[in-house]
């Protein structure tokens, strides 16, 4: 029997609840996912990649399908070490699509083994993007209900800057 394996790469930071929705109905399809977390310093970080993998770690250790890696470089490289199949990937709207078709095209381009997986968050979440929640926060806006408690409570430690 085959067992299929997954890759949701993203940089998390912050995770928010449309993450997680993502992280449980692809933990559902399939039979392991792996949470990869980009260590890109180029797009200014809130939180270190522990930070963000640590928060990971709590918010889905009910999951034993579900773990979570870091990785730097190309993602078809970091998908071929993890001996994975698919590469899970999060559509919100038009715009998202285009940016992500693109990648999903070169990816097969480099690595034709490979399938891209589109999902869309539930309808909730689907104006959820980790930007949003980070400039709504630095302006003093709430993000209650948008990012999970733990996620929450880090925030309000690391202050508004």
């Amino acid at each position: 029997m085959n067992t299929i394996k997954a890759i949701y790469p993203g940089t998390f930071d912050p995770m928010t609840n449309g993450h997680l929705d993502l992280i449980a109905r692809g933990a559902r399809i399939f039979d392991h996912l792996v949470v990869a977390v980009l260590k890109n310093m180029e797009k200014s970080p809130l939180f270190t990649v522990p930070e963000r993998c640590a928060m990971l770690t709590a918010a889905v250790e009910h999951m034993p399908n579900v773990s979570i890696e870091t990785f730097d470089g190309l993602l078809v490289d970091f998908v071929r070490s993890q001996q994975a199949q698919a590469i899970l990937r999060g559509i919100r709207a038009i715009s998202d699509y285009e940016y992500e078709l693109q990648m999903a095209l070169m990816n097969r381009r480099l690595a034709p083994e490979l399938e891209t997986v589109f999902m869309m968050p539930a309808e909730k979440f689907s104006y959820v993007s980790s930007r949003l929640v980070k400039e709504i926060f630095r302006l003093g806006g709430s993000v209650e209900g948008l990012v999970p408690e733990l996620v929450l409570d880090k925030l309000k430690e690391r202050g508004r800057e």
